[in-house]
């Protein structure tokens, strides 16, 4: 997910765009659904952990920000174990890790330990799986590239739909300690999605398989004198305060209007399966030739409708306002969930989008962080969740306006401004600089000259010498 290093695969292979890569994209579908889905559906036990440790929300909406932002923040260490040992190896190893992180989990007996095995230890079990994944997934695919991102992006409702009811059954059966032993052999598949991940080999002319390209290091820091960059990751990291409050604190609420568990943990179910509709939607929507250049304000809009949809949300008094909410939050929530990197690759470019990438989630990691527990903290205070709710919309709000007001007075004047004296550079320069190829064949020929009178001892004249 946040890479500072490209590893760029190996040299002169063609992205296949289909064959082994449909194994590659369910591995990725299957890896980022247990890695977006997995810190909502964990939600579902924070009642029995209030009871078992005598804790307060804030302290349970820890385990989901540690988890979330281990996922965030160690992307840069998640490449550079890439580059060391591949995609393959780290995967499995980062599998094994989230597994063994549920399993330690049930047999806590405190809220710290808890947060050391579900959000350390499975969070970085997690994260060491979706990067490589996103890498593999971009090696084996180009011109079905945007398809192939989409498909996968769609595993995170597809398992939030899932997980969130099977949480509440595997608790209600077998207890929040029984549920975290069996999750815990459910990531285990991470391994089986971690073999799938067949490196590409590039091919000899004389049809022997080459060593593949060793990767780059990439972790430009000069994005930041973008300030179309700045502005970006400034929004998005104000965005991310808010983002994850509501499906977070939603299985609550429901249960503390007396919504039975089973129907609260369903409204997760609601606003994955609006999600999964929304993310490819809005991704097609924006690679319409006509829309894609107002993708920054698409993006803008999205984080309006998000924060305008907490806001309203806060008034729900009921069960069925709580579902209308999910809706329109599971519409809001998967468009920027869709736009929010192909933006970014937008205001950066290509090539420097692998470092802008890590270096945002990065900043989005202390957000991240600080957002849930932040909510919590209200909740213990005022034990009133539509406080919370309207703190988490006025963030999202917040940035969509510092966004939208950054496009409109940085990102989008500053290339007309640059346009007329970038062209004029490079038309002075073109004139003005000799040809590379004259020199070196000038050189060339001047010690062809010099080679043979040098050689039988006699003098030579060139034009420095005559001088």
């Amino acid at each position: 997910m946040g890479g500072a290093v490209v590893d760029e695969g190996p040299t002169g292979v063609k992205a296949p765009d289909g064959g082994w890569g449909w194994a590659i994209l369910f591995g990725c579908f299957v890896i980022t659904g247990f890695s977006y889905a997995f810190p909502k559906a964990v939600s579902v036990f924070f009642k029995e952990l209030m009871r078992e440790f005598g804790i307060g929300y804030s302290d349970t909406a820890w385990i989901s920000s540690i988890l979330l932002a281990m996922l965030y923040g160690t992307g840069p260490l998640c490449s550079v174990c890439v580059n060391r040992f591949g995609c393959r190896p780290v995967m499995l190893v980062g599998g094994l890790l989230a597994s063994l992180g549920m399993v330690a989990a049930s047999f806590c007996r405190s809220i710290i330990q808890v947060y050391l095995t579900t959000g350390v230890i499975t969070g970085l079990g997690l994260a060491l799986n979706f990067q490589p994944s996103l890498i593999m997934l971009n090696r084996y695919f180009n011109k079905r590239r945007p398809m192939a991102n989409g498909l996968a992006a769609a595993g995170s409702p597809v398992f939030l739909c899932a997980l969130s009811p099977l949480g509440q059954l595997l608790q209600d059966r077998y207890g929040w300690r029984g549920g975290f032993l069996i999750l815990g052999g459910l990531l285990l598949n991470c391994c089986v999605c971690a073999a799938l991940m067949r490196p590409l080999v590039a091919s000899q002319p004389g049809g022997g398989s080459g060593p593949q390209r060793p990767s780059r290091r990439l972790l430009d820091l000069s994005v930041f004198r973008d300030r179309g960059f700045v502005l970006y990751a400034v929004a998005t990291s104000i965005m991310v305060l808010g983002l994850f409050v509501p499906p977070v604190f939603v299985v609550s609420y429901a249960k503390d209007l007396r919504v039975p568990d089973t129907q609260a943990a369903f409204l997760l179910t609601i606003l994955g399966f609006i999600d999964i509709f929304a993310r490819p939607a809005a991704g097609f929507l924006t690679g319409l030739k006509k829309v894609r250049p107002y993708s920054v304000y698409l993006f803008s809009f999205a984080m309006f409708f998000n924060g305008f949809t907490d806001l309203t949300g806060s008034t729900a008094s009921d069960y069925g306002g709580l579902v209308v909410f999910c809706i329109f939050f599971g519409i809001s929530y998967g468009m920027v969930g869709a736009l929010q990197f192909e933006v970014l690759m937008a205001i950066v470019g290509t090539p420097k989008f692998s470092s802008a990438i890590g270096l945002v989630l990065l900043l989005e990691a202390v957000a991240v962080l600080i957002g849930p527990p932040s909510g919590g903290k209200l909740l213990d205070a005022t034990h009133v969740y539509k406080y919370v709710f309207i703190l988490a919309g006025a963030e999202v709000l917040t940035s969509s306006l510092v966004l939208l007001l950054g496009n409109c007075f940085c990102i989008r004047k500053r290339p007309r401004e640059l346009r007329p004296g970038a062209a004029a550079a490079a038309e002075e320069e073109k004139l003005h600089k000799p040809p590379t190829d004259t020199g070196v064949d000038s050189r060339e020929v001047e010690h062809f000259l010099k080679a043979e009178p040098e050689r039988n001892g006699e003098v030579v004249h060139t034009p420095e010498t005559s001088v």
